[in-house]
């Protein structure tokens, strides 16, 4: 198995190179047009990155819906993403968006602690139930972050309803042979304790696994596999491969209000 071409999205997908500096075109124009209802760069903690933006809805939000962006635990921050708080706060949910120290300059393991701090930030700031979604990278910590060994307060954690994981890597230990891994510098130890796969959940709240039909093999056996296997835990799971889909454009439905995927995480 060549492990770094089963994890390489850009080379098949056609015109890869246009989609980063698109959604930053988008994510600036949401931004523009939410801007008084927006609160840019709310610090969690004391790191340069450890910060958050907020996006609210007209009136009293009905919850709070939290966004953690992949890039492999090394790429991109909050600024590319926010357009996709489109399709909740549409739906009167406020919608943070946090971004996070990147490797080499943290472990994965110290990733997962710095979502579990924005995700308490901000669920001080905002009352009700709380749902969950991350893509690629932040597929794995946001369902890391309803695992038995969670961070997160008791009073927290159980306002955590759903978990929307979409292109999720769920089992990290393909990743040690892969090139990527100088830079996430992981051991198996720590590949082992940070899988969500390997890991027994802790939640009541309801989990779908949501992966693109056309992406890499890889990605549709990793969506599987986490569904799978927390289904015999008793979660409530589903597992959806979306037709016509690959990485990168899976998670546009996320902008709009309307579509099966934001119905699906807010449970319209």
């Amino acid at each position: 198995m060549d492990w770094d071409d089963a994890y390489a999205n850009g080379p098949y997908i056609p015109g890869a190179e246009d989609y980063p500096p698109r959604w930053t075109e988008r994510a600036e124009n949401f931004r523009t047009a939410h801007a008084e209802r927006a609160e840019l760069g709310i610090a969690y903690g004391g790191g340069a990155r450890q910060l958050y933006d907020l996006f609210q809805p007209q009136g009293t939000a009905l919850g709070l819906a939290v966004f953690v962006h992949g890039g492999y635990w090394m790429k991109f921050d909050r600024t590319y993403w926010s357009y996709l708080a489109g399709g909740a706060v549409a739906r009167g949910w406020a919608v943070a968006m946090p971004q996070y120290t990147l490797c080499p300059d943290a472990r994965i393991s110290e990733i997962t602690r710095e979502v579990s701090a924005a995700i308490s930030h901000a669920a001080s700031r905002v009352d009700g139930p709380i749902v969950l979604a991350g893509h690629s990278a932040g597929g794995h910590l946001v369902t890391r972050m309803i695992c038995a060994d969670t961070e997160l307060p008791a009073t927290v954690s159980s306002r955590i309803k759903r978990v929307l994981s979409i292109s999720g890597v769920h089992d990290l230990r393909p990743l040690l042979n892969t090139a990527m891994n100088a830079t996430l510098k992981m051991d198996a130890d720590e590949a082992r304790t940070e899988s969500p796969a390997l890991l027994e959940p802790e939640t009541d709240a309801s989990v779908t696994c949501w992966v693109g039909a056309d992406e890499r093999p890889e990605f549709v056996r990793q969506n599987a596999l986490l569904a799978n296997i927390w289904t015999g835990f008793g979660v409530r799971t589903r597992c959806i491969e979306e037709p016509g889909k690959h990485h990168f454009d899976v998670i546009e439905s996320l902008a709009d209000p309307e579509s099966e995927m934001v119905r699906s995480w807010l449970s319209i």
